[in-house]
């Protein structure tokens, strides 16, 4: 046997380093963390320093079995796992439960899985950092406490089965008051000019630099331009350069991978996380933007050898981050020279996203001519603007340009490309101006990206809580993350070409979102009451002052038993504060006004399955429900909104003799046919969906249903064999089997699926085929 045992958290980081160690090490992997605290009011002894119990997760005892009898026949134990407070306390744990002795056991640290970078931690081990623990600890086990304390809250006095957190509720708050901010926001109208010229039939696009508030003054200034003449009246030439963005951050990495290749913040760590352990990148989780000297060099080295030595400026980046936990290095490759990320598409576009972004942070600038022009018309006093730009060294322009949140205005951006040759006092044809009603925009939504983005600069969270956070969110239901459709909105349009005028009122789709965060009418309910009876908890400043604390506890500078105490007193006293909170006095619900038919009440408020609409009292035996339709809040929905919706369910015709209904249900609008359900998806809606359109929907559901099964079998009609996704597989019980790949799922006997059934794993199985405890 070896005798020394390398613990990292990964079996793939395990296989990764192995191949770089000789044959006196052994690499094992702990699966990640290996204790927690238990569930239950147990695990923190709050009379006694907020002391915490923690017990072997069970999932990980026999992963601490096959560790303790490799720790017998080691000499020394090198904890590896990764350079942050996580990686810390998960070491720290290991100690613990495989009672590790000091004088056999060393703490190395590496930000980069390379032989070289794993060589170099084995010759320089240290020991554990307890004060890095401590800011774990801490972390947890205020975290712990506030979910502990404030879910049953919420319980008790808005809904069974919600659940807040200290740094999740502030999430869902921005995205809140942004959907309100949205929702009071009030359109201004102003008419933006355009003009298009041809110089020696080159085209050149312009634009009146101030827009006209009004339609009279927009259509004065274009019957005016109809007899005018237009002439180059000034020229204007001036350098300009353009700098790169220092070298990836998680949260920067996060916002790129979103906005050039549509990855989720999740998804962005899980490529990044496969990057890092196969030795492409250093560490993902970081806030750093310094890379050390030996990756400056080498990326010296490849700018000089792929671009020459005019393309490199070495450069130094500081952070704006104040005493950044995980302060090393940026995301970069491990090696420069290193093109290729493997087989998987996506691993290979994000390695080369952070080659690109770390190559062009040591590369020149780009040198740029930038050309302003002005344009006078003869019989008028407004000038028209027109710019471009000619690069004249590409710099680091060659490898990469950073992408931005910004959307453009409209589609007629004005050209910033290269001019035709222009000279003053030059005439120009008019081919077309164009006068185009235009209207301010809201706040726009957030997406993850721009999410994770405002808890960094709020000092929210830390590089590894962001993706985290962002998935618990929408996991429970306080935010949803989806693409909606804008609604139609006139607006005006003149123009003057061939010398006549022409106006025309024109319809455009507006407020369309792809891809942005939603919050539900749960998440409204439950952010009023927590921003009510627990301001601290979910205020933005409060939040970055206990994250900020976090950090003096990783330094030494706090003692962590301290810190939570003084959070908890304050915060347990509101706790039993809303004990005299009645129910009743939450806002959930609203009264909308008298239904016109019936002459009861009408009320919106939360149900058990969501928000709803009734009409009549709570005691009323006849009363009457519907449900509220995507994007209709309980705070906003008015009297005409809600009688809408008592129009379903809708009867929409028939079909086989049967007839077609239309509703909207738990999961969405629906309509049912033969006491079967179809889905109306985003396109449809069960007010206006017709027959013709139904019965369509009916068939392409039949002819899907059809291609997914494959049989069935007369023993047991529960026992199904489906086309899935990923495949063939066999359900029953509500729980899916895998069909072996040496078997063709159409040629499966009972008896096959059986055994197949029987012998799945354990924790697979429920009812009739489990095996029975013994």
């Amino acid at each position: 046997m070896p005798k020394n045992l390398v613990i990292v958290e990964s079996p793939a980081k395990a296989k990764t380093i192995e191949g770089y160690l000789g044959k006196d090490f052994k690499v094992a992997s702990s699966y990640g963390h290996v204790r927690d605290l238990p569930k239950g009011d147990k695990a923190i002894d709050i009379k006694n320093k907020f002391k915490p119990t923690y017990e072997v997760t069970p999932d990980k005892k026999d992963v601490i079995k096959q560790l303790k009898s490799l720790v017998k026949d080691a000499e020394t134990i090198y904890l590896a796992s990764d350079d942050d407070r996580e990686g810390e306390a998960i070491s720290w744990h290991l100690k613990e439960v495989l009672k590790l002795k000091d004088d056999s056991t060393k703490r190395i640290v590496f930000r980069e899985i390379t032989k070289s970078a794993i060589s170099k931690a084995i010759e320089n081990p240290r020991t554990i950092d307890i004060d890095l623990v401590n800011a774990q600890q801490a972390r947890r086990i205020l975290d712990r406490l506030v979910g502990f304390e404030l879910s049953p809250v919420l319980w008790k006095k808005i809904k069974a089965g919600l659940s807040a957190g200290r740094v999740q509720s502030v999430a869902v708050r921005f995205i809140v008051e942004r959907e309100r901010e949205i929702d009071k926001f009030n359109a201004k109208a102003a008419y933006r000019v355009t003009a298009q010229f041809l110089v020696d039939g080159k085209p050149l696009s312009a634009e009146l630099p101030k827009k006209f508030e009004t339609e009279e003054e927009a259509e004065q200034f274009l019957q005016t331009c109809l007899t005018g003449e237009f002439s180059i009246q000034n020229l204007e030439k001036k350098p300009a350069k353009k700098t790169p963005a220092p070298p990836f951050t998680t949260s920067t990495l996060q916002q790129e991978a979103s906005r050039k290749m549509g990855f989720s913040v999740g998804q962005t760590m899980t490529v990044a996380q496969k990057l890092y352990e196969s030795g492409k990148i250093t560490y993902m989780r970081t806030d750093s933007v310094n890379l050390s000297e030996e990756a400056m060099q080498k990326a010296q080295n490849e700018i000089e050898s792929a671009y020459g030595k005019e393309f490199h400026k070495a450069r130094k980046y500081s952070g704006k981050s104040e005493g950044a936990q995980e302060a090393h290095e940026a995301i970069r490759p491990s090696n420069f020279a290193e093109h290729d990320a493997g087989n998987d598409r996506n691993e290979q576009r994000l390695y080369e996203l952070i080659w690109k972004r770390a190559i062009a942070s040591q590369m020149a600038d780009a040198q740029l001519e930038k050309t302003n022009v002005t344009i006078g018309i003869s019989n008028a006093q407004q000038t028209l603007s027109a710019s471009g730009e000619v690069i004249k060294f590409e710099g680091f322009l060659k490898v990469y340009l950073e992408s931005t949140d910004e959307e453009p205005e409209d589609e007629e951006s004005t050209n910033k490309g290269l001019l035709p040759p222009l000279a003053i006092g030059q005439k120009l044809d008019l081919v077309e101006m164009k006068a185009k009603q235009t209207f301010t925009r809201p706040p726009a939504r957030y997406t993850e990206a721009s999410l994770v983005k405002k808890l960094e600069e709020m000092g929210i969270g830390r590089p590894s809580t962001y993706a985290p956070t962002i998935s618990t969110i929408q996991k429970r239901n306080y935010v949803i993350k989806e693409s909606r459709d804008g609604t139609p909105r006139d607006y005006v349009e003149m123009k003057i070409n061939n010398g006549k005028f022409a106006k025309a009122t024109k319809t455009e789709n507006a407020g369309s979102d792809k891809n942005k965060l939603f919050p539900t009418n749960i998440a409204m309910v439950v952010n009023d009451f927590l921003v009510e009876h627990f301001p601290n908890v979910i205020d933005y400043t409060f939040t970055a002052r206990v994250e900020k604390e976090f950090d003096d506890i990783a330094q030494g500078k706090q003692e962590w038993e301290e810190m939570i105490e003084n959070f908890y007193t304050v915060f347990h006293s509101k706790v039993e504060q809303t004990e005299n909170v009645s129910r009743a006095d939450v806002n959930s619900s609203r009264d909308l006004g008298i239904d016109p038919k019936s002459g009861k009440p009408i009320i919106v408020r939360l149900g058990k399955f969501g928000p709803l609409v009734q009409i009549g009292e709570q005691d009323d035996e006849e009363k009457k429900f519907a449900s509220l339709k995507k994007g209709q809040f309980i705070e906003n929905i008015t009297l005409e909104d809600a009688l809408e919706l008592f129009k379903l369910p809708r009867d929409v015709g028939h079909f086989e003799d049967k007839k077609i209904v239309a509703a909207i249900g738990r999961f969405g609008p629906y309509i049912r046919h033969d006491s079967k359900f179809v889905s109306l998806g985003k396109e449809l809606d069960p007010l206006s969906i017709t027959e013709e359109e139904a019965i369509e929907l009916i068939k392409d559901k039949r002819e899907a249903d059809a291609k997914k099964h494959i049989k069935t079998f007369e023993e047991n009609p529960e026992i199904q064999i489906l086309n899935g996704r990923w495949g063939p597989y066999i359900k029953f019980n509500k729980n899916n089997y895998k069909i072996p790949k040496d078997k063709e799922a159409e040629e499966l006997t009972y008896e096959e699926t059986l055994h197949i059934i029987e012998n799945q794993p354990e924790k697979k199985k429920k009812g009739k085929f489990a095996k029975k405890k013994k």
